[in-house]
């Protein structure tokens, strides 16, 4: 294989892993008529490579303050996330008791 077409099947190779990532993304809103005690975070993840305790781990890391991600929505709308990790779970950033 020449050398160029070697560099192009490895770069395509670590993109492809990449894009499995989950990462931060705007969460879902609140039905009408209930008021969040916190402000709310989205995580993107693909359900088959991320665990459930990754996803609260990622979310804990965006809410600010002593609060706590409490899971309050997933759903699978390819607007908000990639198709790679179409998941998006929301979560309310709860003020610890």
């Amino acid at each position: 294989m020449k050398p160029m077409r070697l560099l192009v099947l490895l770069g395509a190779l670590a993109a492809g892993c990449s894009a499995l990532t989950p990462y931060a993304t705007y969460p879902l809103d609140a039905p009408k008529g209930v008021t969040d005690p916190g402000s709310r975070v989205a995580i993107c993840y693909n359900a088959l490579k991320t665990s459930d305790d990754q996803v609260q781990q990622l979310a804990q890391a965006e809410c600010l303050g002593d609060t706590v991600a409490e899971r309050a929505n997933t759903d699978y709308r390819l607007d908000s996330c990639a198709m790679s990790v179409p998941a998006r779970a929301t979560f309310v950033c709860t003020p610890k008791k």
